[in-house]
């Protein structure tokens, strides 16, 4: 045994009683889907003297899991065609080829893995073991040649299933010790880690739970909830997934969840306003409207601005008001006859259906958000200049557009009077 090999013995052991204090007990993952495949393509460089060039090849390995940490993997190189090496570049006593030749190396390879506790997408590991190489023709070295290699490489995880993976290595091969080198990247798959798992597996904590993001959830826990155990904020709104569930009991899949226009995260952590409720102060208008549209304090009723939500019926691809809805403009032209000063805003909205497009409802909306301005001016004698309507199309929805009920709800028309 060669004085680099014992060293690289030696690290290993050494890391191995560190992994086995960092995380006494194995991931759950790897005992119910301890195979996984990679398949990729690699770079053979060999010494300089050899009778064939570096060259690019197919590999493919299988691996088994022993725990979070271990793991033994077999694996298998073909370089289809490795071009000879010029005869001037070559010992006097080595015989060059006549053309290219090929190469298969067979492998069988421990793996330590460094895993970071708190994040596991970023997989980082070293590998050693023995490998046999066949070559289509006797080389000066040999047809078949034995070595031992060590290197080290990294998953970067997608989800349990899914990662792609880079491996650098090198050895010593044949008994005059001459040094290989190998590159690989590939794509890497876990058989059977999306499985699902019965309830009664994922009730008890146990030992064997992780929190590979640490959000304060279970990987397990995020799998059924639907969310990512390698990003501790699914959605993006400032929250952790963890606290969203048992301190603030939003939803870790929406960062807005009462659909007032503020992420959850600007709610608790920015305005201090209340996640699950969208008009926080109770003055009438939605958190989000009163921050973005208003410049008023979503935590005091007091200046809110007045609002109006009509349920208007238009014609289809139509804008004009039917006479039935001028009793419910009523009440606002009365309000605006009382002082003309005020600043209004018309806003329409638009519902989404399965051929909705974005285009058509934002041009909808704005000539059916115009059609009621319009009739508010002539109707309460208000300066038109003191009247701004504006559409969102199907961008500001106040309930899911899935019944008919719903639907008709997200086609409004808002109107906020400014004193």
């Amino acid at each position: 045994m060669t004085r680099t090999v014992k060293c690289l013995v030696a690290a290993m052991l050494a890391l191995t009683f560190v992994a086995a204090g960092a995380m006494a007990a194995d991931d759950d993952l790897f005992k119910r889907a301890p195979w996984y495949g990679t398949v990729g393509l690699n770079w053979y460089q060999v010494e300089g003297d050899w009778e064939i060039e570096p060259g690019l090849g197919l590999f493919g390995k299988m691996g088994y899991s022993l725990n979070s940490w271990w793991a033994l993997e077999g694996g298998l190189n073909l370089m289809p065609s490795l071009s000879d090496r010029d005869a001037d570049k070559l010992n006097t006593n080595v015989e060059p080829l006549d053309g290219s030749t090929w190469a298969l190396r067979l492998s069988a390879d421990a793996l330590l893995h460094l895993r970071n506790v708190r994040n596991r997408r970023i997989d980082p590991f070293l590998r050693a073991g023995p490998a046999l190489t066949f070559y289509g023709d006797k080389l000066h070295h040999g047809q078949v040649q034995l070595g031992i290699f060590g290197g080290a490489g990294v998953f970067y995880h997608f989800n349990d299933s899914w990662a792609l993976r880079a491996d650098a290595i090198v050895g010593l091969q044949n008994p005059s010790s001459e040094t290989i080198g190998l590159i690989e990247i590939g794509a890497s798959y876990r058989f059977g880690a999306q499985r699902q798992i019965p309830p009664e597996f994922l009730v008890d904590v146990g030992p064997g739970d992780i929190d590979s993001d640490g959000d304060g959830l279970f990987d397990r826990d995020e799998r059924l909830l639907g969310t990512d155990p390698y990003n501790p904020d699914t959605d993006g709104d400032g929250l952790s997934d963890g606290d969203e569930v048992f301190i603030y009991r939003t939803d870790p899949l929406n960062p807005d969840t009462d659909g007032d226009g503020l992420s959850d995260g600007a709610e608790v952590l920015v305005y201090g306003t209340d996640p699950l409720n969208p008009d926080t102060d109770g003055g009438g208008v939605s958190d989000g409207h009163e921050v973005i549209e208003d410049g008023t304090d979503p935590l005091d009723p007091a200046d809110d601005v007045q609002k109006f939500t009509l349920l208007i019926e238009f014609d289809y691809d139509k804008y004009f008001i039917r006479p039935q809805y001028y009793q419910d403009l009523e009440p606002v032209v009365r309000v605006l006859r009382r002082d003309p000063s005020v600043q209004v805003t018309v806003e329409g909205h638009a519902d989404r259906r399965r051929r909705s497009t974005r285009e058509y409802n934002q041009r909808l909306s704005e000539r059916r958000a115009r059609a009621v301005a319009d009739y508010l001016v002539k109707n309460s004698g208000i300066n038109p200049a003191n009247v701004t309507a504006v559409g969102y199309g199907f961008d500001r929805p106040v309930a899911p557009n899935d019944t008919e009920e719903n639907m008709q709800r997200n086609r409004r028309t808002d109107i906020f009077i400014r004193r």
